[in-house]
């Protein structure tokens, strides 16, 4: 991939769109298409016939998807399955059509069995029943990798899928109906503090795990594979870290300055008890993470203050 090459980023204005935009302009990488969902809807398949006509790019990130936590996920179960499946399934057939000479699929941890052997390999795919609160959402990403398999194997063509774990960052969604568990406790002990409370709620037992990634490490590592990876096999991205999200929320409510008490609802849902992904294979190729949790959110939060509030 030359820095000439026309390279096409589906779902820039999103939280992992937006980084690799970010990290290819850095690079030096300038001929980017982009289009908003505005201006393509990539669930229309004519549009996605004639946008790819038209622009014939030579690479393809494919991080555009309907993404949201256990409520959004419980809530929309179809729209969850039938965006991502409509989006990705135009995306890579059009990319397979004009001869994309490489794509990369952003699938997502939750494509694991729920109660899959800690840390979850990439073997694990397939190999027991999925988290039920965000079912729709990982067979529609499963669909995504076996297609990207599946073209490869039948037309020769070079499509990677690769497995983020649980992703933060500048552009994250912090809507408290949608969001991830993450931006939606940064906005939380924000908001209470606003407001001069003595206490917040969140959901669940807290004691569920869970790993975080910085969004920027993971638009480094998207690049790094793209450059360095074209096995038709899922890798796995993440720190290789984890904490309960009792820790995750005393983290948040350290660095936004917080003073109160953090309330437990156990009758909440927990989802799955265990995610943390085996990296092994992403670090044997030479990769690693940069940020360490407390400093990836003392990131977040200062973007979210800037730019999500206008403060």
């Amino acid at each position: 991939m030359e820095l000439t090459s026309k390279i096409y980023i589906a779902g820039h204005k999103g939280l992992v769109g937006s980084a690799i935009k970010r990290r290819l302009e850095q690079e030096g990488y300038n001929n980017l298409v982009t289009r908003t969902s505005r201006q393509l809807d990539l669930r229309d398949q004519r549009q996605v016939v004639r946008f790819f006509e038209r622009e014939q790019p030579e690479y393809v990130f494919l991080a555009a998807a309907k993404v949201g936590g256990i409520l959004a996920n419980s809530t929309y179960p179809a729209n969850f399955i039938y965006d991502n499946l409509a989006i990705q399934t135009n995306v890579i057939h059009q990319a397979y059509r004009i001869g994309v000479k490489k794509l990369l699929f952003l699938g997502s941890s939750c494509i694991y069995p729920r109660n899959a052997t800690q840390p979850m390999q990439e073997r694990e795919l397939l190999s027991g029943p999925l988290e039920p609160t965000n079912a729709p959402y990982a067979v529609a990403k499963i669909a995504g990798i076996t297609m990207c398999q599946s073209y490869n194997r039948q037309h020769g063509t070079c499509f990677i899928s690769i497995m983020p774990t649980n992703l933060y960052g500048p552009s994250d969604n912090f809507d408290l109906e949608s969001s991830h568990v993450l931006p939606a406790l940064i906005r939380k002990f924000h908001e209470a503090g606003l407001n001069n409370r003595d206490r917040i709620e969140i959901w669940g037992s807290g004691k569920p795990r869970r790993e975080f990634l910085y969004v920027d490490d993971l638009a480094e590592a998207c690049l790094f594979l793209m450059l360095h990876y074209n096995d038709s096999e899922i890798i796995n991205v993440g720190t290789g870290k984890e904490v309960t999200i009792l820790e995750l929320a005393e983290i948040v409510k350290t660095v936004v300055g917080f003073k109160g008490k953090i309330e437990l609802d156990p009758t909440k849902p927990d989802g799955t008890p265990r995610k943390l992904l085996d990296v092994s294979r992403i670090r044997a190729l030479g990769w690693e993470p940069r940020y360490d949790l407390y400093r990836g959110i003392e990131h977040t939060y200062s973007w979210f203050k800037k730019r999500y509030l206008n403060l």
